[in-house]
């Protein structure tokens, strides 16, 4: 699991989380796990034109929930 803002300063882009989101939406692979990229505070953001697909996919690998944060999300995040 890591936020738009992690994938972006990995990709030594900080504070570019909005394109990182942009890039990840367009994206054409449907196979990569697009779905563990997540919003600030484990907010669950958008996935497309499907948020309940990316709910329903992290639900499928053992991911709870309150509201739309994802829960432990300090614990599951990548890297640490």
């Amino acid at each position: 699991m890591a936020t738009y803002g992690d994938v972006a300063r990995l990709a030594g882009r900080p504070g570019a989380a909005r394109a990182v989101g942009n890039i990840l939406r367009e994206a054409p692979e449907p196979r990569l796990p697009y779905h563990r990229v997540i919003a600030a505070a484990g907010a669950l953001g958008g996935f497309g034109r499907s948020p309940h697909l990316k709910r329903s996919l992290l639900a499928a690998e053992g991911h709870t929930f309150r509201g739309r944060r994802l829960r432990n999300f300090s614990t599951r995040r990548w890297p640490e």
